[in-house]
C-alpha cells in the first residue's frame, strides 16, 4: 500500500483564508513548504473569488484540493451544487464535521442518521464522490441506554460502501480511544485522515502541538494508516503558540523525517 500524502488542512490557517488575496497568499505559503495537497475548510475566501479561480490558484502551485468540510444540509440539500462545485475543484471527498443538531440525542437518532447519510452518499457516488465523516469527542459518548458509542453506531449502522470516515487521531484519543485501532477498524472506510498531535501540561491540561512534537503513537499510526489505504493525512493544528504557518511547516517537516511526504 502507498503512503498517505501529506495535506494541509486549511482550518488551521483559517484567519489567513478571509479574503481572495488571503486565499492566494496562503496556498503559495503552504506550497513554498513543501504541501501538494490541502483540505478546504473555513476558507471564507473562497466563495468571494470562485471555485474555478480557487482551483486554478492551486493548480498554479501544483497543490490538489483533496476534500472539502460543508454542511450535512447542503449535501442532502442541494447535492447537484455540492457535485458541481466539488468537480470544479477537482475535489472526491466532500466530508463534513459532524452530525446535525440533534443527532447525540439517542441511539435511535444516531440510527436515523447513519442511514440518512448513507443514502446521501450514495447520490454523490453517482458522481464519483465518496463522502466523509468528521469525528470529534463527542461521539466517544454513548447515548443514554446504549451499550455502543456514538462512532461505533455510525460504524455499524450506515452503509460501509458509501459512509466513510475521516477520522481525526487528536479527538479519538481525547475520547479514549485508540487511533491506531480505530484506523484499523476503518480500513477501507478512511481515505483522510485528520493528523493532530495531542499534547498534556504539568496540571494535566490537554493542548495541540505539531505532528511528533506531542504525545500520539506516530509510528504506529503511519504504518496503521498505510495498511488501512487511507489516501491523504491532512495536518490540522486547531490552535498554535505562534504563526500557524510555523506549526504546518515543523508538522510537515516531522513527517518527512518520519518517511510521508
Amino acid at each position: 500500500m502507498p503512503k498517505p500524502i501529506v495535506a494541509a488542512q486549511m482550518y488551521t490557517v483559517r484567519d489567513f483564508c478571509q479574503t481572495a488575496a488571503d486565499v492566494i497568499e496562503s496556498v503559495k505559503k503552504i506550497a513554498r513548504i513543501g504541501y501538494t495537497a490541502l483540505q478546504s475548510s473555513a476558507m471564507q475566501g473562497v466563495p468571494e473569488m470562485g471555485y474555478q479561480e480557487f482551483r486554478k490558484v492551486c493548480d498554479g502551485e501544483g497543490v490538489s484540493i483533496c476534500a472539502s468540510h460543508i454542511s450535512f444540509d447542503e449535501m442532502r440539500d442541494s447535492p447537484e451544487k455540492v457535485v458541481e462545485e466539488h468537480q470544479i475543484m477537482g475535489c472526491k471527498y466532500p466530508g463534513i464535521g459532524g452530525a446535525p443538531a440533534g443527532t447525540y440525542d439517542s441511539e435511535a437518532n444516531c440510527i436515523r442518521f447513519a442511514r440518512e447519510a448513507s443514502e446521501v452518499a450514495a447520490k454523490l457516488a453517482e458522481s464519483g464522490l465518496s463522502f466523509i465523516y468528521h469525528n470529534h469527542s463527542t461521539e466517544f459518548a454513548r447515548p443514554a441506554g446504549s451499550k455502543r458509542t456514538m462512532l461505533e453506531i455510525f460504524f455499524d449502522e450506515s452503509d460501509p460502501e458509501l459512509f466513510n470516515f475521516e477520522l481525526d487521531t487528536y479527538w479519538v484519543a481525547h475520547g479514549g480511544g485508540s487511533p491506531v485501532a480505530w484506523i484499523e477498524k476503518c480500513a477501507g472506510r478512511c481515505p483522510v485522515l485528520h493528523y493532530k498531535d495531542f499534547a498534556i501540561t504539568l496540571q494535566r491540561e490537554q493542548f495541540y502541538t505539531e505532528i511528533g512534537e506531542g504525545n500520539l503513537d506516530w509510528p504506529g499510526i503511519n504504518e496503521a494508516a498505510e495498511k488501512a489505504g487511507c489516501v491523504y493525512a491532512a495536518i490540522e493544528q486547531d490552535t498554535c503558540p505562534g504563526d500557524p504557518f510555523d506549526s504546518l511547516a515543523i508538522s510537515y517537516k516531522n513527517l518527512v523525517e518520519m518517511g510521508l511526504s
